[in-house]
């Protein structure tokens, strides 16, 4: 799933990176920046804390699946460096065959920021994310696979306006899986003071042999219930690939000293 990131969501501070956890691919794949797939490149600020209790879940022409819920933690660890894990509870429905639900693959990850955003330049930081195959393949929870996701992200502001986007490269290792490439971009918008809206669109190569590419959308908001408490949701599809509809939500919770 995104991406300052103080406990103080109204200066805007709003953190995509949804990843939407599982934001809207299988439970066996990546998880992103809340509440888009397309991450940003800013840091939860030294010793604050975000928490999200979130559910993510995708349609396709084989069912459902996603996750209900999952729990993403993010820690300020030191300037410009967050350390980051998700811990899904995931569930898989085919439309040929039984429903599971279970543990799903837990997420970790590291992002830092080695480029601070100036009037002319973006703010440039990397977030490495390595999928632990904690959850079951033959239940459809994992992908039974460690995974690694080894992405650059950048962002740029202009007044209410935020653009942020880039790209990485997925490990997928396995029989019959394959590496995949990820690019996608987000526009959000300031509407009110505690109301931010967004859209994005990315791009996808296959995760696995013989599967589809996926281009796809997503279109969401942020709305700050309190300086803590903050509400995230979106919803999309594909525009030329195997994904019906997908969803997102989220309540996200930001404190610190």
């Amino acid at each position: 799933m995104e991406q300052g990131k103080s406990a103080d969501r109204r200066k805007p501070a709003f953190r995509f990176v949804i990843g939407i956890m599982l934001l809207v691919f299988l439970p066996h794949e990546i998880f992103a920046g809340p509440p888009f797939v397309t991450d940003d490149p800013e840091p939860v600020d030294y010793q604050h804390w975000e928490f999200y209790i979130a559910s993510q879940h995708t349609q396709t022409a084989d069912g459902w699946s996603g996750t209900a819920p999952h729990i993403e933690i993010n820690y300020g660890t030191v300037s410009n460096l967050q350390l980051h894990l998700i811990a899904p509870m995931a569930y898989n429905a085919p439309d040929n065959g039984s429903a599971h639900y279970g543990y799903g693959d837990t997420e970790l990850g590291a992002k830092f920021r080695f480029i601070q955003e100036t009037e002319k330049l973006p703010q440039i930081g990397i977030f490495p994310l390595l999928e632990i195959p904690t959850g079951s393949e033959a239940d459809g929870f994992g992908s039974g696979h460690w995974q690694a996701f080894l992405p650059v992200w950048a962002q740029k502001s202009f007044g209410d306006w935020k653009i942020n986007g880039g790209g990485g490269y997925g490990i997928n290792s396995g029989a019959g899986n394959e590496n995949w490439e990820f690019v996608g971009t987000v526009v959000q918008k300031q509407i009110t003071k505690s109301v931010l809206l967004g859209a994005e669109i990315y791009h996808r190569t296959t995760m696995e042999t013989g599967g589809r590419d996926d281009t796809a959308f997503n279109l969401g908001t942020v709305i700050d219930f309190s300086q803590h408490q903050h509400f995230l949701f979106t919803a999309g599809r594909s525009i030329n690939g195997p994904t019906e509809f997908q969803t997102y939500i989220a309540l996200q919770f930001t404190f610190g000293p």
